[in-house]
């Protein structure tokens, strides 16, 4: 099941702080960026965070699950820690905080 646009719009409206956050688009679904870096999906209408060091703060109230089939686990957020907690958009700064830039792509010709 594809993730919808409103979807992504409401994740991104609970984050806040316009700016610092974006998505695009992917297969149907979305990945969710933080100062330019991924720092997880929005896979089947559900927020996918990376497991890091950064994000440990969400052991105890998520699960783990896979972003698509085949892939490593990503912390599932539930819709109460979206909307009721208001440091899981510093939380996500944190962990674009130690994240690497994305490589630049090379120009085809």
């Amino acid at each position: 099941m594809a993730t919808t646009k409103e979807t992504a719009e409401f994740i991104l409206g609970e984050l806040g702080n316009g700016a610092r956050f974006s998505v695009k688009p992917m297969f149907g679904e979305y990945a969710l960026y933080a100062d330019g870096k991924t720092v997880g999906f929005i896979c089947d209408n559900q927020l996918l965070l990376k497991i890091m060091p950064e994000s440990a703060d969400l052991e105890a109230r998520c699960e783990r699950a896979q972003a698509y089939p085949g892939s490593k686990d990503y912390y599932l957020v539930p819709e109460e820690t979206i909307t009721g907690e208001h440091k899981l958009a510093a939380l996500i700064l944190r962990m674009a905080g130690s994240l690497p830039l994305p490589k630049p792509k090379k120009k085809k010709g």
